[in-house]
């Protein structure tokens, strides 16, 4: 039985190790001076999460190693919570993605990105007014449009190359206009009507070639940005669901080493209880 203390003393010792980046990095973004107002809403999530995991792994690695039953009753006791929020998170995660995706379009290999297309929770979180100046200012701060640009010899991209790239959904949404507006292509953050505008879709007129400008504030970025979540979030939950196993197979060790614990403390060695339960009544003096 001691080899499930072992174990459960080597999970826990690699979650610990695990924390400390991710314990870190909320603690460097809430002291950098430049932060923009989008790193510092994330600064939160990354501190509790990287402590909690910390905390949780020194009790189960203390209780494990040093046969500590309070500290695995504790260990024990906050996992099962963690894991069911865990859960929680991938169901929830799964849930406010499940609608979404870009349109494609002829002759070009990007998509485009229209908010109506997405619905639900995160749609509205995401496009609130408060929500939006957050993101469109860290957006605009991560200069993800200006790294667009390409040359081949020195020569700038012309506008068929430009058509064939696959943009990201941010890229796609908040630094270009949307294809129906019949802008003509300049490079790949300037485009001039073409004179013939018909489209009725409002980003049309929002577009700006202003570089702090440029479709910020159109319902195409917003929904980039949802796109983007989407992709994001999908990856991460698959990563979770691994990560979920991994802790229901150490919170089940660490019952075993629980109980391993108890018997310890209550001097009754595992053999010898298994083989006076076994005997018969009879075979006793």
């Amino acid at each position: 039985m001691r080899v499930s203390n072992h174990l459960i003393g080597l999970l826990n010792f690699i979650t610990f190790l695990l924390s400390i980046p991710i314990l870190g990095g909320g603690i460097w973004l809430s002291t950098r001076a430049s932060t923009t107002d989008c790193l510092r809403f994330l600064q939160w999530p990354l501190i509790i999460i990287g402590a909690t995991i910390m905390v949780l792994s020194l009790a189960g690695l203390a209780g494990a190693c040093y046969r500590n039953t309070i500290l695995m009753w504790l260990y024990l006791f906050f996992m099962f919570f963690v894991i069911v929020a865990l859960l929680g998170f991938i169901i929830f995660a799964y849930a406010v993605t499940d609608k979404g995706s870009g349109r494609a379009l002829l002759n070009r290999a990007y998509l485009d990105y229209y908010l109506e297309d997405y619905s639900g929770w995160l749609k509205d979180r995401v496009a609130s007014d408060s929500y939006w100046a957050k993101i469109s200012s860290c957006i605009s701060d991560s200069k993800v449009c200006r790294k667009m640009g390409k040359t081949f010899n020195g020569i700038p991209e012309t506008a068929d190359k430009f058509y064939l790239r696959r943009l990201t959904p941010i890229q796609s949404g908040c630094c270009k206009p949307p294809n129906e507006c019949g802008y003509v292509y300049q490079n790949e953050t300037v485009w001039v009507s073409g004179g013939g505008l018909t489209s009725v879709n409002p980003d049309c007129n929002l577009w700006n070639n202003d570089q702090s400008q440029l479709c910020y504030s159109c319902d195409s970025c917003k929904a980039g940005v949802l796109a983007s979540l989407k992709k994001s979030w999908r990856k991460v939950s698959v990563i979770n669901i691994v990560i979920l196993i991994l802790l229901v197979l150490g919170y089940v060790v660490g019952i075993a080493a629980f109980r391993n614990n108890r018997r310890i403390d209550n001097d009754e060695p595992y053999g010898e209880a298994r083989m006076t339960k076994a005997q018969p009544s009879w075979f006793q003096f």
